[in-house]
């Protein structure tokens, strides 16, 4: 099998490479570069593509990728100031301290 073929891939890990590929892309990067980085996603996931025979019932893998899902974003973050970030953490502290103060007293 030479390097590159895909042709040991189940259905779902082309599936699951075609959806973290979009994601990539819809966040600026390259077509080429967001494929690259899905398929090493997959590999990273479920160890490769899977050879025939056998019951399909492999080593459960965790899915070490599948838990980035909310620090990858970062959107929000970016479209602000850095006025505003500290004005936000500021703000933060003083609740925690606040409830912090209200549970002591209870």
């Amino acid at each position: 099998m030479p390097r590159g073929d895909k042709s040991k891939y189940t259905d779902k890990q082309e599936r699951k490479a075609d959806h973290i590929a979009q994601g990539y892309e819809a966040r600026g990067v390259p077509e080429k570069e967001a494929e690259r980085r899905a398929w090493a996603t997959v590999n990273k996931d479920d160890g490769g593509g899977k050879a025939p025979g056998g019951s399909g019932r492999g080593k459960h893998t965790g899915h070490p990728a599948a838990h980035k899902g909310g620090r990858k974003g970062g959107a929000a973050s970016a479209g602000r100031t850095a006025a505003e970030r500290s004005a936000s953490a500021k703000k933060a502290a003083a609740t925690r301290k606040r409830n912090a103060e209200h549970h002591a007293a209870h």
